[in-house]
């Protein structure tokens, strides 16, 4: 199929992955079936033969895999991707029309909300479809968009049926039981029935007991489109109801709105409490419920309910703030809808979480390079507050800026649920509209029981401070204790107080690995006071890593560093540790790395070492060396094929010395100069692998002096 895997996939098993590929370029047309007369066979299907060993698929452009799984013939083929399918990514999506959205449709409904995959990814849409974003999202997140609204249920499925048939003969049962039960009552008190007051009571009994098998005929049936019916309030005529009493026609109008309210499972003792009330009870339209483009027709949103417990009625949401302020200010709601979440007065509202049924979701949603605009995050903000199946969120490049408050509302709202599963939280994008530390004590203060925490920004927003009202500084949040065992920090040149990190890195005893990014040095003792809280905070610290960090005034704490007895890999990656130094720092690191038994790995990519420093490196496995340095990463060093040579021929002689005892595994070293001669290259590559696993690549060095300029 002319093609191969990238190197960082680890392939356990190359038929499952031949079979996944072919599958992939059947179904996209890369290959052509019809040219090769083993597969242009009527007998055989390609698609079905390979689809059950498919665990991860992606859809592009105009999502025509998704109209071809859902094709007639290609039932079966979908019914084995429900049972294999893992991981379904998108890239490079464009705008499709309403045809190809049913057909993606039915195929999420399948694969997910039927089906094993865990994971949604999104890749690489610069203009997003909202309507098309905003489905794959809330189908993620285990709600079904069927026409124009987002439904629960009344699909041609045939699980859905089979399902729905199940609980109908349960809630039937259910029935016949409570008949036979009010039937042996009438019976014991026959003896009663002569007195008028006896009469009265059984007749009153008699009409509650109606009204109860017309609250049951509507819940115990299949599971309704519960969401359609904010879409059909908008486009129905409104008739009112006055609730004063359960008998004659009312009844039926109690029918009428349990059908336009079918999430409503209330027990009889609260529905005798909302009868009482004058409450707008709304037909169904026949036609259309909403246009198709109106996001907020079709969209989740958070319940609101008043302090009694019945639900508010949207049309007592003031004028104009029907639009924005679906999300208001009751608790448990994520997101208000305009620029930081600023909470409202009213109770536009629309049906609660907790009493409809929701199907299957995924517990991975990433979404990289995909622009995200106020109405989506807000979208997002509702679908994760109550999302409690997520593990892993990761929000990569989406051009978040205020909008990360709304993200934030969300989640905290998520956080109240006692089910939440959220464990992976990474969040990148190019301006940061907050201080990096305080995004990550906001977040950790909401779960602490994160695992990996990994905050990202390449720059700060000059606008950075000018929080909304209504979010208070999370600086001032106090962090309980957490089970977080990785933090990743890019800071976007900000200044590393360790004074702001300490709180983080008290409340997180279980921290096992550390990296910080593009961090600068306020002071000589910054880095120093931030060693000394690691000692004392975090003694569990296996891996600790910098990265574009200038320590070349740092070798004191470089040093020691390297002599931790407790942590395992250290990465110094563009950190000019050898910008200012003198030949002693290098024999000092190198005899440092020699006594330190318990570090496996040490990374120096990017610290110009050049030839004379790696061949001096060769001494850290020489003979009196109690290192037990596994891997070693040399990668953007100017290091030229003459000098790898003569690292070499010294780290063979060590082994030599040493009787061939040498833990030494993994060498490393991508971007060095090695194409400017490639015989003495081939010849110290070759006789390396006799050694250890070396990495490397095919660099183009002709740039290499650029790239040199540009760190200088």
């Amino acid at each position: 199929m002319k093609t191969r895997p990238p190197n960082s996939e680890n392939i356990t098993c190359w038929r499952k992955k031949f079979l996944e590929t072919f599958f992939s370029n059947v179904l996209h047309g890369v290959l052509d079936v019809s040219s090769d007369w083993r597969l242009n066979d009527h007998h055989f299907s390609p698609l079905l033969h390979s689809s059950p060993h498919v665990s991860q698929l992606t859809l592009c452009n105009m999502l025509q895999g998704a109209v071809e799984l859902t094709a007639e013939h290609n039932q079966k083929v979908l019914e084995n991707l429900a049972g294999s399918l893992r991981i379904l990514k998108f890239q490079h999506l464009l705008s499709s029309d309403q045809s190809i959205r049913r057909s993606l449709v039915l195929l999420l409904h399948r694969l997910i909300h039927h089906g094993s995959v865990s994971q949604v990814s999104m890749y690489s849409w610069p203009v997003p479809d909202t309507v098309l974003l905003v489905l794959i999202l809330s189908m993620s997140a285990g709600f079904w968009r069927s026409g124009n609204a987002l439904v629960y249920h009344s699909s041609p499925c045939g699980l859905c049926r089979e399902e729905d048939k199940a609980q109908g003969q349960e809630s039937g049962q259910q029935q016949a039981e409570r008949g036979r039960y009010n039937e042996r009552e009438w019976s014991n008190s026959e003896n009663q029935k002569g007195s008028p007051r006896a009469l009265e009571e059984a007749g009153a009994e008699a009409k509650g007991y109606r009204a109860d098998a017309c609250l049951n005929s509507v819940l115990c049936g299949p599971r309704s489109p519960s969401l359609r019916n904010q879409a059909c309030e908008e486009a129905s005529s409104k008739v009112s109801c006055d609730h004063t009493s359960i008998q004659g026609g009312s009844s039926r109008c109690i029918s009428d709105q349990l059908s336009c309210h079918p999430v409503l499972r209330k027990t009889r003792r609260r529905l005798k409490s909302a009868v009482g009330r004058k409450r707008r009870c709304l037909r169904r339209s026949k036609g259309p419920c909403a246009d198709p483009e109106d996001l907020y027709d079709f969209v989740f949103t958070v319940a609101r309910e008043d302090n009694s417990g019945s639900i508010v009625d949207k049309n007592s949401a003031t004028e104009g703030e029907n639009a924005e302020n679906w999300t208001s200010s009751s608790p448990g709601s994520p997101c208000t809808g305009h620029a930081g979440c600023k909470k409202r007065g009213g109770s536009a509202g629309m049906f609660s979480v907790k009493a409809a049924h929701r199907f299957r979701s995924v517990s991975t949603l990433e979404l990289f390079s995909i622009p995200l605009t106020g109405e989506t995050c807000r979208t997002l903000s509702n679908l994760l507050s109550s999302w409690v199946s997520l593990e892993n969120l990761v929000l990569s490049y989406n051009g978040l800026g205020a909008n990360i408050f709304c993200i934030l509302s969300g989640l905290r709202a998520l956080s109240r649920h006692s089910d939440c599963h959220l464990r992976v939280v990474r969040v990148s994008d190019v301006f940061s509209h907050m201080p990096c530390m305080e995004l990550v004590r906001c977040i950790l203060s909401a779960f602490p029981q994160l695992h990996t925490l990994s905050v990202s920004f390449d720059l700060k927003n000059q606008l950075e401070g000018n929080r909304p009202e209504g979010n208070p500084s999370c600086s001032e949040v106090e962090i309980p204790e957490s089970c977080l065992e990785q933090l990743e920090i890019r800071f976007p040149r900000e200044p590393l107080h360790t004074a702001f990190l300490l709180p983080v890195l008290k409340a997180s005893k279980s921290l096992q690995q550390l990296s910080l990014d593009s961090a600068t040095l306020p002071c000589s003792q910054e880095l120093g006071l931030l060693l000394e809280a690691l000692r004392e905070c975090n003694p569990n610290l296996k891996k600790l890593s910098f990265h574009d960090v200038n320590l070349a005034e740092h070798q004191k704490e470089v040093l020691l560093l390297l002599q931790d007895p407790i942590l395992q890999e250290i990465t110094f990656s563009f950190c000019r540790l050898f910008e200012s130094s003198t030949t002693e720092f290098l024999s000092e690191i190198i005899n440092t790395v020699k006594r330190n038994s318990s570090l496996k790995s040490l990374k120096l990519p990017g610290n110009r070492l050049g030839n004379h420093r790696l061949v001096a490196l060769a001494d850290i496995f020489s003979e009196d060396s109690s290192s037990s340095l596994c891997q070693l990463d040399v990668s953007s060093n100017c290091i030229k094929p003459d000098g790898l040579l003569e690292f070499t021929k010294k780290l063979e002689d060590h082994i030599q010395q040493r009787g061939g005892q040498i833990q030494f595994t993994h060498l490393r070293l991508f971007q060095n100069w090695l194409d400017q001669d490639a015989e003495t290259a081939q010849e110290a590559l070759r006789r390396l692998k006799a050694v250890c696993s070396v990495v490397n690549d095919s660099w183009d060095s002709s740039q290499a002096f650029a790239d040199y300029i540009s760190v200088m």
